[in-house]
């Protein structure tokens, strides 16, 4: 579904990705740990297209997309969930969710308004409501269903845990289970690694970033010298 290879990013003159290579099959969820500033979600940015300068390969579904701007790369399935959530405040859940469709896609779930809710069930509760309205787990879950009404391949989602009642992370690892079992791909960005295990696949642990371990979830989670020397645990 996703092959990164050999991916490196720039801020200016200083580069912060070094050879970052991951994939992610169809149906799987893959989980960026590492600790803050490690360059989880600066490989995100990297992967759609919104780093100034940025080097390496990146295949989705068969295409190169290394070169294309985001918003051709978003047109061909790819979705992204940003951390800082990018709402629209003043529109309502319905109509955050209206301006996010786009047409069916062959092998891609299709989300209706009616399916997002019953995914969502807070969101159900409220679809009038304004974007600014909300708190801030209300919110995150209003980013990720505007997501899906572009009825994605693969969504990168971005700490979808931090800064969010612990309800809410429930509610957020519920729903990734059901992604996947929809068949839905997903690179998951994340610092808390008890979520990332309720989830993920695999694991690719950034440090500097620089890919330093890949392994199952399960790997890791068993390995106490990986967590202490990359995650600080």
């Amino acid at each position: 579904m996703l092959e990164v290879q050999s991916l490196e990013g720039w801020y200016g003159q200083a580069q912060v990705l070094f050879g970052v290579s991951l994939g992610v099959g169809a149906g799987e969820c893959v989980a960026l740990v590492g600790r803050n500033g490690a360059g989880k979600s600066t490989t995100m940015k990297a992967i759609m297209g919104l780093m100034a300068r940025r080097r390496g390969r990146v295949v989705f579904r068969g295409t190169d997309i290394s070169a294309l701007p985001s918003h051709r790369i978003g047109r061909l399935g790819l979705g992204w969930v940003p951390e800082d959530r990018r709402i629209f405040t003043d529109l309502s859940v319905r109509e955050n969710l209206a301006v996010a469709r786009q047409a069916p896609r062959d092998g891609a779930p299709t989300w209706t308004e009616d399916k997002l809710y019953a995914l969502f069930p807070n969101l159900a509760a409220m679809p009038d409501r304004p974007g600014g309205r909300m708190s801030g787990g209300e919110q995150q879950m209003l980013t990720v269903a505007r997501t899906l009404m572009g009825n994605p391949y693969l969504v990168l989602l971005d700490e979808p845990s931090e800064g969010v009642a612990p309800l809410i992370v429930e509610e957020m690892a519920r729903m990734i289970v059901a992604l996947k079992k929809a068949g839905v791909s997903i690179l998951l960005s994340e610092q808390n690694l008890h979520f990332a295990r309720l989830v993920a696949d695999r694991a690719v642990v950034l440090e500097k970033g620089q890919v330093r371990y890949a392994e199952t979830m399960d790997a890791l989670t068993a390995d106490a010298g990986a967590q202490r020397t990359y995650l600080g645990v």
